[in-house]
């Protein structure tokens, strides 16, 4: 098993060490959970409490924060939710990947696969595909007609990517995920629902990475489209000719409907969802669970269903907490009007008073 000393740690994260250097620590863990064989962090003061009982032997903490035991040693460093991420780097294991090319994957003659692409058990590549230099498939990756691959991105296990799709360099592709499905497009008739042909494809620039399980969709006509270097999490919808800008955040279960415009380095936080034909501006922030109906201005932020400006949402969650204690006044104020159960004018009543 690899070990570190509390001295290489510190000198990986520059941080300042308080406590014995000579430790050695087997890899990373939270403060609730570190053995005393292991290394964590505390970044936000909610969980100074963990850290007067943590195991840990040695934790990141901010440069100010002071020594309350001997037992445990700090690590001083201006940002320990970073220098922790370096940590949990320094020690997560290789990535295993597939070399070479499966004698079971199946690739048309007409396609064109670098000789140092690596392609896993089961792996299909279509015809007219490209597949670049250093791009790696696992098992069970599904290329249609016409599939580009740019060089060093990584399909895992089970992606499928519909025809025309266009995959950038430096891509990472999660298990399960599916680029260029049609568009949920349906028209009605007399008859039932006429599906609406979709005709377009789906282009995802360089240096993105997509989560297990998403589903991005083609566009009817011409190409939903992905930035570079945006980011998108697990179980996210990208419906059909949406733009999402450079550096853009999709996180766990949001959702994006069709022909709507994402800005760059706009935020989408778990569960939000975006309607249709609107545009997130650049850098806006769409709060968890948010439900968005209409344009977001670039560097707004954004909470609640429907989705409103973050304080105007707060003040509308602090009202309903006090609705029982409204409605509790309201009815002692009717009893002691002798209101209370009082048979109440009708409109007509009230007009002629």
């Amino acid at each position: 098993m690899q070990e570190r000393t509390l001295f290489e740690i510190a000198a990986l994260c520059g941080a300042e060490l308080d406590g014995d250097g000579a430790r050695r620590v087997q890899g990373p863990a939270s403060l609730r959970d570190a053995g005393e064989r292991e290394v964590s962090f505390l970044s936000n003061p909610r969980y100074r409490g963990e850290l007067a009982r943590t195991r840990a032997a040695g934790v990141l903490v901010p440069r100010d924060e002071q020594r309350t035991r001997e037992d445990v040693a700090l690590l001083r460093c201006a940002d320990p939710n970073a220098a922790f991420t370096r940590v949990v780097q320094a020690f997560a294991a290789p990535e295993w990947r597939p070399s070479g090319r499966h004698a079971s994957a199946v690739v048309d003659p007409s396609a064109r696969v670098a000789n140092d692409a690596a392609l896993g058990p089961n792996v299909v590549v279509g015809p007219d595909c490209v597949v670049g230099t250093r791009a790696v498939l696992f098992a069970g990756v599904v290329l249609g007609r016409g599939v580009q691959v740019g060089e060093d991105s990584v399909l895992h296990p089970g992606v499928v990517l519909y025809e025309r799709v266009v995959l950038g360099a430096r891509c990472t592709v999660h298990a399960g995920t599916v680029i260029g499905s049609d568009g949920f497009g349906f028209e009605p008739t007399r008859e039932g629902w006429r599906k609406v042909s979709q005709c377009g494809n789906v282009v995802v620039d360089d240096d993105v990475e997509i989560g297990a399980n998403s589903a991005i969709d083609r566009g009817r006509f011409g190409a939903t489209r992905i930035g570079r270097g945006v980011k998108i999490d697990n179980l996210v919808h990208i419906a059909h000719n949406v733009v999402v800008g450079d550096g853009a955040l999709l996180i766990a279960q949001s959702g994006v409907a069709g022909s709507t415009r994402i800005g760059a380095r706009a935020i989408l936080a778990g569960q939000a969802g975006v309607t249709g034909h609107v545009e997130v501006g650049a850098g806006a922030k769409v709060g968890g669970g948010a439900g968005v109906f209409g344009d977001v201005p670039a560097g707004a932020e954004v909470l609640g269903y429907p989705a409103r400006q973050r304080r105007a949402a707060l003040r509308q969650f602090a009202l309903v907490e006090k609705l029982p204690e409204l409605l509790e006044r309201l009815r002692a104020l009717e009893r002691a009007a002798g209101l209370r159960g009082a048979a109440r004018p009708s409109n007509s009543e009230e007009s002629d008073a």
